[in-house]
């Protein structure tokens, strides 16, 4: 058992597919994200005791809530579910933003329980119980949310079956510029819209982006970064879902950005850039053109983060 009685932990928000690479790459940023308390209580098993910032939406059953789910599935693992646990979830980023917030819920459910109880598994064994979570949410079971959401940084999946996967190295001066604006995309829709076949031209382009932007962000060429963020597949669908779609993305490359994109299924989208003050400039020319419809949003400017979830202070 951990010598420590209450654990507090914080899962950032993540950017999926990063245009061109759909279900396979994805990053972390600082903001926003969720906390997640756990500590030991007499009474055996997992009790939620606390949801803030949901709305009423979530449920308090952890076997119906993906942070729940987590770490039941990780107790059950380690055949202590009997243990005595208490959790307190406080989100503290959207629902639907495509910004990973079951996958952020899932993974501080599963590290924050792991850390309570002492660190039997390291965060690399913790990937599928995390999976395990978001997959209750979403039915879906790609990594490019969970990864960069557990290990932090810019996450490559070679294999989501297999849960194989590569952390890419990000350049020192690549920042991101986030915007949510208060829309709701499901992902059940944005899923739907895509092409069941997809052209061997498109395929053809979409990997050489794809391996261009590896190489890109490898090398530290922001040129090649560049010309690499492209979307041949599922931008040109999904855009429809996303109010002035590209007349965001031509204000966001205006501003400096090097490429411009939607952030997982939406409707967030993200913009990289190289430099912090060119990722201001940036998010404020995409809030504006927002702003004009008129639609609230919130932006947000980061590093990509390297750490992911962490234990915090009380």
């Amino acid at each position: 058992m951990s010598n420590s009685s209450e654990i507090r932990v914080f899962a950032p928000a993540t950017v999926a597919n990063v245009a061109c690479g759909y279900d396979v790459l994805g990053f972390a940023i600082d903001s926003p994200g969720d906390e997640i308390v756990v500590r030991h209580c007499d009474k055996p098993g997992l009790h939620i005791t606390q949801i803030t910032g949901d709305g009423g939406k979530l449920p308090k059953n952890p076997t119906q809530n993906c942070a729940g789910v987590a770490a039941l599935d990780l107790l059950k693992h380690l055949g202590m579910t009997d243990r005595g646990i208490e959790m307190e979830i406080h989100k503290k980023m959207p629902f639907g933003s495509g910004l990973g917030s079951s996958s952020a819920s899932s993974v501080a459910g599963a590290f924050a329980v792991n850390k309570l109880i002492g660190e039997p598994l390291t965060k690399k064994q913790l990937l599928p119980f995390a999976m395990a979570g978001e997959a209750s949410a979403d039915g879906a079971w790609h990594a490019d949310n969970v990864a960069p959401c557990l290990f932090g940084g810019i996450v490559f999946i070679r294999s989501n079956d297999e849960l194989d996967f590569a952390q890419i190295p990000a350049p020192k001066n690549l920042w991101a510029a986030v915007v949510h604006p208060d829309i709701e995309v499901l992902t059940k829709v944005a899923r739907g819209i895509l092409p069941k076949e997809i052209p061997l031209e498109n395929a053809t382009q979409q990997i050489g982006n794809l391996g261009g932007l590896l190489c890109g962000l490898i090398q530290e060429d922001y040129g090649l970064i560049s010309r690499s963020i492209h979307d041949v597949i599922a931008e040109p669908r999904r855009q429809k879902l996303i109010p002035d779609f590209y007349k965001a993305k031509r204000a966001a490359i205006s501003a400096g950005a090097l490429g411009f994109s939607i952030s997982g299924a939406g409707p967030s989208v993200f913009a990289l850039c190289e430099g912090e003050e060119i990722a201001h400039k940036v998010a404020d020319a995409i809030s504006k053109v927002f702003h004009a419809i008129p639609i609230e949003n919130q932006a947000y400017v980061s590093r990509i983060n390297p750490t992911g979830v962490h234990v915090i202070e009380s």
